[in-house]
């Protein structure tokens, strides 16, 4: 009986969350919304096998089989997806462009809300850009700039599935010794490497931009390095990361060489185990890896 009332509170609960994160689009509701699915399974199935006497086994023991059984459905559905995305022509560093759509920004209150915070901040806005992810899927992203231009913040917009709108931040400071500190709270696995000189701390549960500025200021005391003023416009420098995180993951074995790629896909074995890693890392407990 008990195990019953586990079940129905579960599904209910997962339900609400499912309505609920359709408007909210929050990675934090996703994740708890994934560990009741994943409870509803495991106990769903442990039970109608109790009740049926399909399996003559204690129901401890099918509630951890079918806990494995979910790990295993679900590890070969990620695996599938990641091969899916190496071998699909959807660029895994995506160039910018310029956004004169006029859809810079989205009209939802609590994201209006964040825009308040940026200029009462001292954030002048700098360029809107944009950049395909492939089937006419835009990744939108604006870039801020305070007073000193010795600090940027990147807003970007992630659409998801259910219509709603993912808002993520990067704070980003750079040294006169040529060292980039990134602070953000992206959610989307990357598994890969970042250039020696890029020091870069994800923190995906952190969901407010002012909590994420303040670690981030925390970080530049840390250094004790002067800052510089950012020289380049947004446009340039984020096409400049993307082709040097490529070719740094090109030639240290996350990507295949090109000559390789029509044949093989993208990214190398040992790299979609780090990005399956990551995929489980961030999906259920919210944590990106540190390479």
């Amino acid at each position: 009986m008990l195990e019953a009332y586990v079940l129905f509170g579960a599904i209910v609960a997962s339900l609400i969350l499912t309505q609920l994160n359709q408007r909210l689009a929050s990675p934090v509701l996703a994740i708890f919304n994934r560990w009741l699915r994943w409870l509803v399974f495991s106990l769903g199935a442990a039970s109608v096998c109790t009740q049926f006497d399909l399996i003559d086994r204690p129901f401890w023991v099918l509630l951890v089989g079918f806990v494995l059984i979910y790990f295993l459905i679900e590890t070969g559905y990620r695996w599938l997806e990641i091969h899916a995305l190496s071998v699909s022509p959807m660029p895994l560093f995506p160039r910018f462009a310029v956004n004169s759509s006029g859809e810079e920004w989205p009209t939802h209150p609590r994201l209006l809300t964040l825009r308040e915070w940026l200029r009462q901040q001292g954030f002048r806005p700098l360029q809107s850009l944009k950049a395909e992810v492939g089937a006419g899927i835009y990744l939108r992203t604006s870039v801020y700039q305070d007073a000193t231009g010795n600090l940027r913040v990147q807003i970007t917009f992630l659409p998801q599935p259910g219509g709603g709108i993912t808002v993520c931040h990067t704070f980003s400071s750079q040294t006169t010794e040529g060292d980039r500190i990134v602070t953000d709270n992206l959610f989307l696995p990357f598994g890969g490497f970042y250039p020696e000189n890029w020091f870069v701390e994800r923190h995906p549960w952190t969901r407010s931009a002012a909590r994420l500025r303040q670690r981030h200021e925390q970080r530049v005391r840390a250094v004790q390095a002067p800052l510089v003023a950012w020289d380049l416009e947004p446009l340039g420098d984020l096409n400049q990361q993307q082709r040097e995180v490529e070719r740094i993951n090109t030639e240290l074995g996350f990507l295949l060489p090109h000559a390789e790629r029509e044949e093989n896909g993208k990214i190398s074995h040992e790299g979609r185990y780090r990005v399956w890693k990551e995929v489980w890392l961030l999906n259920y407990f919210g944590i990106a890896s540190r390479y």
